[in-house]
């Protein structure tokens, strides 16, 4: 039989669907619900007319596929699940472990394809290499369509983020499900649509040609870092790297004090190396703790350096829809935790938690200490409990903190000291930038948005004063307690920008635009690419600079105008502490692009000793950093003979002077010609530490032996000006 078929809309499957979803509410065991859906597949089928899908628009750009995928060619005899998504949209973020889930039951094979109909709301969005961006950091392994004129979106008449549409192997309209939470029904109409279909002969089990965008691309030290923190006396950083989901520690000059948890997802308690986080967000520190928001396991976790270990301290691991809270910490759900800081609420200093709940569009607090909120009751240590946000996502500014709105609340800035005591708020799907009071929990406008509290879609990119100033879905801010002013995350546009909470004009401090990876000559004419956190160090001399997309910290020394990248160094120690007693008990590898000068030759006899004098200058204006560990190494191209029991690294303290290093050359020579590796790693500042970096250089000196040659002593000179 040989069906018609008719374009349609999703709006033709409601009446039938309505009864079906009223139907399986009152359904009770796994069987009647199966043949509840049976029955329904077939009246649809038994339609005249297919509910016939459209088909994607031809010259759209594809991801995680060979070649492009049409439902007459590629698609037909399948069971395809269309997952209309912007990579921006917290919900749609809820939907993808489900996805994750029925991906991991079915494939091609079994005859499922998932499909990511990207459909954008920000024009940033409608960016392919953005969209790269989100795939490789969400983990998205099914094909994925850049629909960003959203065609398909306006003819299914989708109405809202996520929508999932399945789709029968005719390209005949299904089923539809609107919103996160529905992974239940997602599963019972796909397991039943493949048995009703296979029963039928209608599905083809081919391999669509899946092409992994992950898979061509090199390894990078940090993979899109959402969030960055200092500790309280600016020698540490925290770096939330969250595509490794990991927490790393680093001191200012960049080298690695700790990795905790990573490379892959999961979730665990334990010491540094068995611990597993979930694309970690928000980071703070408070002595030698720090506190995680990891994200996508919907938990709090606590880091205790001291101790070597992880625990979780709110969430239960699952993704909670409560939007009051007040039980204890590891029993209260949680949604989606994105930024964390640090505050004092009716007891001692920094007794208190803030958590901006994106998943819930909310502000909530973990009482670290007993304390009481800001016009409200008072709570016990562990409690976790809404500070302010209905939970309906608006830009709705109130008096009262419980009847306020967010959109997906993305990063805070606490601003305790007068006239403020408030604070700041990226809110992310509303683009604008709020406050709230920690007198009284006020909600209030600072910059962005419109005055419609149910507009979402008020966004820019115009520097201005309050509501005419413009920005697009920011992430992160940063206070400046020393200049009393607000730094600006302005994600979608590639660029910080500079608050005056006095005035409300806000005007871009950094970047062109366009979202690229360029150190210019000053602020404006450095670039960035979806920077995600930003933190303020060095007494209010620095900013620090969660660069996402560009996988990098960048450091904006605010007095200087110049812009550079932390550098990161990383031996294969999973978790490595640096301190005196253990920093050269591995010498650490150079980084690749380290420059390597070629020696000339020089003859030695068996048994004799060679004297190096290293000489090294800085460049004008810099010192030796004291903290961190700059040395020089010593080795020998596999040829571990050569150095065999002798010292191979050594500490570099002073440059004031030539460095001394020795070595014998063995009596008993089993090649000719060996060749002597000297490397240098140096960690050093601005006189003001303003800013700091890594350079590295190596030597290469061949050895040229003669058993007749004489003198006890062979002399090599080495010069190097680092710039």
């Amino acid at each position: 039989l040989v069906k018609m078929a008719t374009a349609c809309s999703l709006t033709a499957l409601i009446p039938a669907q309505t009864q079906l979803d009223y139907a399986l509410v009152d359904a009770v065991s796994v069987q009647e619900k199966e043949n509840l859906v049976f029955q329904y597949l077939k009246k649809i089928d038994c339609r005249q007319q297919d509910l016939k899908v459209p088909e994607f628009e031809g010259g759209l750009e594809w991801l995680n596929t060979k070649s492009p995928l049409s439902f007459a060619e590629h698609l037909s005899g399948k069971l395809v699940v269309l997952d209309f998504f912007t990579y921006c949209c917290i919900n749609c973020m809820h939907v993808l472990p489900d996805l994750h889930e029925l991906e991991q039951l079915h494939s091609d094979k079994d005859g499922l394809v998932v499909i990511g109909v990207h459909s954008a709301k920000f024009p940033n969005e409608k960016v392919l290499s953005n969209i790269k961006s989100a795939v490789l950091r969400y983990n998205i392994t099914h094909p994925v369509v850049n629909d960003a004129d959203a065609r398909l979106w306006q003819e299914l008449e989708v109405s809202c983020w996520p929508t999932l549409v399945i789709i029968g192997p005719r390209g005949n309209l299904l089923f539809s499900l609107v919103g996160e939470g529905h992974k239940e029904k997602l599963l019972l109409f796909v397991q039943t649509a493949l048995k009703y279909y296979n029963d039928k002969r209608e599905l083809k089990y081919n391999s669509i040609g899946l092409k992994l965008y992950r898979d061509s691309l090199p390894p990078s030290i940090l993979s899109f870092p959402g969030k960055v923190t200092v500790d309280r006396t600016g020698q540490r950083l925290v770096i939330a790297d969250t595509g490794h989901h990991r927490i790393l520690v680093v001191t200012k000059a960049g080298q690695l004090l700790h990795t905790v948890g990573g490379p892959s997802s999961g979730r665990r308690d334990g010491g540094f190396a068995e611990a597993a986080f979930s694309s970690p967000q928000g980071v703070v520190m408070r002595d030698d703790t720090i506190y995680v928001a990891d994200t996508e396991n919907h938990l709090i976790r606590k880091v205790d350096l001291l101790e070597g270990k992880v625990s979780t301290v709110a969430g239960i691991g699952i993704q909670g829809t409560d939007k009051c809270g007040g039980a204890m910490g590891p029993q209260q759900p949680i949604s989606s935790p994105w930024d964390l800081a640090l505050g004092s609420a009716g007891g001692d200093e920094k007794n208190i938690l803030w958590i901006a709940m994106a998943g819930t569009h909310q502000i909530w607090a973990l009482f670290l200490e007993d304390g009481k909120l800001p016009k409200g009751s008072e709570y016990k240590k562990g409690t976790c409990v809404r500070f302010a946000g209905s939970g309906n996502e608006e830009n709705r500014n109130n008096a009262y903190p419980n009847k306020a709105g967010f959109a997906q609340p993305s990063g805070l800035a606490p601003a305790p000291e007068e006239p403020w005591n408030c604070i700041f708020i990226a809110d992310s799907e509303s683009s604008t930038i709020r406050a709230i009071s920690l007198k009284d929990g006020a909600v209030k406008h600072l910059v962005g948005g419109e005055r419609d509290p149910l507009n979402l879609f008020a966004f820019g990119d115009a520097d201005g004063t309050g509501i005419n100033a413009k920005l697009q879905h920011p992430l992160g801010v940063a206070w400046n307690t020393q200049k009393g002013v607000l730094y600006v995350a302005d994600s979608y546009n590639h660029k910080i920008k500079v608050v005056d909470p006095k005035t409300k004009q806000c005007v871009t401090l950094a970047g062109t635009g366009e979202a690229s990876n360029s150190l210019g000559p000053n602020f404006s004419q450095s670039t960035f690419n979806e920077p995600g956190g930003l933190h303020v160090g060095e007494n209010g001399r620095v900013l620090y600079v969660a660069d996402s997309n560009n996988h990098q910290i960048k450091i904006l020394d605010l007095e200087t105008q110049i812009v550079s990248v932390l550098p990161i160094l990383v031996d294969d120690v999973v978790d490595a502490p640096v301190n005196k007693s253990t920093a050269h008990g591995k010498i650490p590898k150079l980084p690749k692009s380290t420059p390597q000068i070629e020696m000339s030759p020089i003859v030695v006899t068996p048994g004799q000793n060679i004297e190096i004098e290293l000489s090294l200058t800085l460049p004008s204006g810099t010192k030796l950093t004291k903290e961190a560990p700059s040395l020089w190494t010593l080795s020998a191209e596999g040829n571990d003979w050569l150095l065999q029991d002798q010292r191979s690294s050594g500490d570099i303290v002073d440059l004031s002077q030539p460095l001394a290093i020795s070595a014998t050359v063995p009596s008993s020579i089993p090649i000719p010609n060996p060749v002597l590796l000297v490397g240098v790693c140096l960690y050093y500042c601005s006189l003001n530490d303003n800013t700091c970096m890594m350079k590295a250089v190596s030597f290469r000196q061949p050895l040229q032996m003669d058993n007749k040659k004489e003198g006890n002593t062979a002399q090599i000179v080495l010069c190097y000006a680092f710039n």
